[in-house]
């Protein structure tokens, strides 16, 4: 999982993106908008509960790398797991329903790092911004290369930044459905810990996350999901170092005052 050049340009492949959505009106189209805006074209499945606000702004952002697919609720995972089943693209991300591409090259910037065959998956850096200001930037989480033991260390990519290939969810599994908010950090550890996947990181901004989510609500929230975590170890048969649970939120007190670089 070190960093690596990107190299050994040889085509560009197809990527799908994944987008579960539910009661999301006010932040949908953001999300679409940003996907359409790419320089490198990508389909966008967005697996929505039927929520009928949902629908009409879709409707309105719809273009033809846009497909809607309607399911009953079941849940953020199972949503990701029905687009990751329907789609068609070589390399698959998800963008939650509240989160956009912090700039129109994201797409081809990842394109071009799988243009290596051998490179299975890759990530890159995070900004999460205000609710109501999304031009101010409240943490901002730098990811960097990692080795094999960083997941030991509590170290973890950020999740709206990571793409995989579709073969590898062909081979490994999807998203578990039973593990909560840890079904991400899960699928995470499985490919690039247990299986070993080689990962390139791409030390640049991909994606804007308005703050919040399910997993940092509050202090049981908190609590739950660093029970999930353990649970996303066990069923793995692998341990982490004694000092993973306070190492995982120790990681994350530098992201309140670092900032990306300009540019």
């Amino acid at each position: 999982m070190e960093r690596v050049p990107i190299q050994h340009r040889l085509r560009m492949p197809e990527i799908s993106i994944i987008t579960p959505c539910l009661r999301a009106a006010e932040v949908i189209g953001d999300c679409v908008q940003s996907v359409v805006e790419q320089s490198h074209e990508a389909e966008h499945l967005v697996v929505t509960g039927d929520a009928e606000q949902d629908i009409a702004i879709l409707k309105d952002r719809l273009s033809p790398g846009v497909r809607v697919i309607r399911e009953t609720p079941r849940g953020i995972y199972a949503a990701l797991n029905t687009g990751i089943r329907a789609a068609k693209g070589e390399v698959i991300g998800a963008l939650h329903a509240d989160d956009f591409f912090h700039s129109g090259d994201v797409l081809a910037t990842v394109a071009e790092a799988f243009e290596d065959p051998s490179i299975d998956a890759c990530y890159g850096d995070l900004c999460y911004v205000d609710q109501e200001d999304i031009h101010r930037v409240v943490r901002y989480w730098n990811a960097g290369a990692c080795k094999p033991s960083s997941f030991r260390n509590g170290w973890m990519p950020p999740h709206p930044t990571f793409f995989l290939r579709r073969s590898m969810y062909e081979k490994h599994g999807l998203y578990r459905e039973d593990l909560g908010t840890a079904a991400d950090y899960e699928l995470m550890l499985r490919m690039l810990y247990r299986h070993r996947l080689k990962a390139v990181y791409i030390p640049s901004v991909l994606v804007n996350m308005r703050t919040g989510g399910a997993s940092n609500a509050s202090l049981a929230a908190r609590l739950a999901a660093s029970n999930m975590d353990r649970r996303a170890w066990k069923v793995n048969d692998i341990s982490p170092y004694p000092w993973f649970s306070l190492a995982k939120p120790v990681r994350k007190i530098n992201q309140w005052w670092r900032r990306p670089k300009a540019g």
